[in-house]
């Protein structure tokens, strides 16, 4: 059949299963958007083009599916590119169609012209730049596919206007597609899982190191299985949580930066780490020269380039997690490691008493009140996204995740602003689910007018700011290094109460701990979205912290003068 550049979009969209798009329509994608009347595709209008590029990515972490997010030429494009970074870093399978000028005016400066694929070359798997009718099929179809297989990411198609305009024939193809070069099917060599499992049979003190990697191979059952066998406790990443159930006794939390102290000290005396689909990330290692010296590694990782990108390793493995894990497990005895167990537990001490501490009563109200009884009254089954800064680390140390696909953060460009638009990305993906979104008063800002979006679709997410008078992680790094000369970070905010009635949506605002239920109860009782604005302590700081680049060991703790004290285990 007959049909033009612009149709073919919706074609493919509709073929590959595309159900929601967000985006900001403009002169060099109105063909686009005209043709969208015809087909039944759910599409969200944004009120700035970085907002559809984190909902996209939202979407597509939470549903599995590839995201998909639109802009027009030049600033439209250009919008969008801070998202993209964010996809990219955090693997997150993503399309991204940009409308591009006339095809005989690019490179003449041409009105809302920009070489987006020239910006976006960095920051995406791959880019087209579609200037004939014949190509926006292929373009599309390849995108898609490049997207997903593989390490995913986001994948940018730039369409010339005349293109989306012209008539072609066409037909879709469903035959699979093979791409020349492009080898995203990796398989484990049978001589590197048998090293593994030798280093593994000889190791006294292992550890599991799960990444991301876990929850995009969908290999958490395999994890866990591995993880009971061989009795081998799990240290998580950031973008790893869910991946391994948090009240799974063999789940040790967080390492790194801001990770539990008996964690990073675990990384330090084990003998053997298996890194599970991670990348060995500075905020992970901190010192590459001291970290983890009495450890051989074993690094499995889809990504080719990763093996030995950071950290050498003894065994590499290139392939597909899941199905490595399941070639593991096909010859991977039961295993004893209840004394290195124990040593763990002993290394915990008076620090593992996170789940039933509190802070002194003063009567300030702290972040980890907040998120500890967000955590309580939701039963840890909501699904969270965040900002990033302060509350992104308390939100990872304090909300306890179990499934995988609930827990949604910006990790490896630690993008402010993420939080409010993924929130609306995640509950398309799952509109049954209760959503949460966990931001800073800085970050929020920085999308708050998506605040009318979720108001233009009448869709319930609940918003907890963090307020805090302060761009908090910033002020936290003045305080410990720079002798508190708080530099461009006390930060005078909106009256985030009278900007939701403004939107058209509540507002709640709480300054006590004894306030929390009720305006937990409202948020979530309440058919539309709602705002609260928690008024925390002011300069609170994040514990443990290891210093970027210093040791792992390394680690600031909490001042004696905040002693926490133990209570009752439902409480904080």
């Amino acid at each position: 059949m007959k049909l033009t550049g612009a149709q073919i979009v919706w074609e493919v969209l509709k073929r590959e299963g595309v159900e929601v798009v967000f985006g900001y329509p403009g002169g060099a994608n109105l063909p686009i958007y005209d043709a969208m009347l015809d087909y039944p595709v759910h599409h969200v209008l944004v009120r700035h083009e970085q907002g559809a590029a984190h909902m996209a990515d939202a979407y597509a972490r939470v549903s599995g599916k590839v995201g998909v997010a639109m802009a027009t030429s030049g600033p439209g494009a250009t919008n969008l590119t801070t998202g993209i970074a964010t996809a990219m870093m955090d693997s997150s399978p993503t399309v991204f169609i940009t409308g591009q000028v006339v095809s005989r005016f690019i490179g003449f400066d041409a009105f809302q012209e920009t070489d987006v694929t020239g910006i976006t070359l960095p920051i995406t798997k791959h880019n087209y730049l579609v200037t004939r009718v014949e190509d926006v099929g292929p373009a599309l179809r390849e995108a898609f596919y490049i997207a997903r297989s593989g390490r995913p990411g986001p994948v940018l198609v730039d369409i010339a206007k005349d293109a989306q305009q012209n008539s072609t024939e066409w037909q879709y193809d469903p035959a699979p597609l093979k791409l020349r070069g492009y080898r995203p099917q990796r398989h484990p060599l049978c001589r590197q899982v048998e090293q593994a499992l030798e280093l593994i049979a000889q190791a006294r003190k292992p550890l599991i190191l799960a990444g991301q990697g876990v929850l995009l191979s969908n290999a958490m059952r395999e994890l866990q299985e591995f993880a009971e066998r061989a009795q081998i406790p799990v240290a998580m990443t950031l973008l790893g949580i869910g991946g391994f159930p948090a009240s799974h006794p063999l789940n040790l939390g967080m390492m790194g930066m801001h990770g539990e102290a008996w964690v990073n000290q675990s990384i330090q005396e084990a003998d053997l780490l298996l890194a599970f689909g991670m990348r060995f990330d500075d905020r992970v290692t901190g010192n590459l020269k001291t970290y983890a010296p009495n450890a051989r590694k074993i690094h499995i990782d889809i990504d080719p380039a990763e093996i030995n990108k950071n950290v050498r390793v003894d065994v590499g493995i290139v392939g597909d997690l899941r199905e490595t894990l399941q070639t593991m497990l096909e010859h991977l005895p039961r295993l004893d490691h209840s004394v290195w167990l124990e040593h763990i537990q002993e290394m915990k001490g008076e620090s593992a008493v996170r789940d039933i501490q509190y802070l002194p009563p003063d009567g300030h109200l702290y972040a980890a009140h907040v998120i500890h009884d967000l955590w309580r009254f939701t039963g840890g089954d909501a699904i969270i996204t965040t900002d990033v800064g302060q509350h992104q680390m308390w939100a990872a140390q304090y909300y306890r995740v179990d499934q995988p696909f609930q827990w949604i953060t910006s990790g490896g460009l630690g993008t402010m602003g993420f939080g409010l638009p993924a929130a609306i990305g995640a509950k398309f993906a799952r509109p049954e689910a209760e959503v949460w979104a966990i931001v800073g008063d800085g970050g929020f800002q920085m999308t708050a007018a998506e605040l009318s979006t979720a108001a233009q679709e009448g869709i319930k997410v609940n918003v907890a700011v963090i307020n805090n008078g302060y761009l908090g992680m910033v002020r936290q790094w003045q305080e410990f290094f720079y002798e508190r000369r708080y530099a461009a970070t006390p930060m005078r905010s909106p009256d985030f109460v009278k900007l939701a009635e403004a939107h058209g949506l509540t507002g709640l605002r709480v300054e006590r701990r004894e306030d929390v239920q009720a305006a937990l109860e409202t948020a979530r009782a309440s058919d539309g979205t709602v705002v609260i604005d928690f008024r925390v302590e002011q300069e609170d700081s994040v514990y443990p912290m290891v210093p970027a680049g210093a040791d792992l060991h390394n680690m600031i703790r909490r001042p004696v003068r905040t002693a926490i004290v133990e209570t009752g285990e439902d409480e904080l």
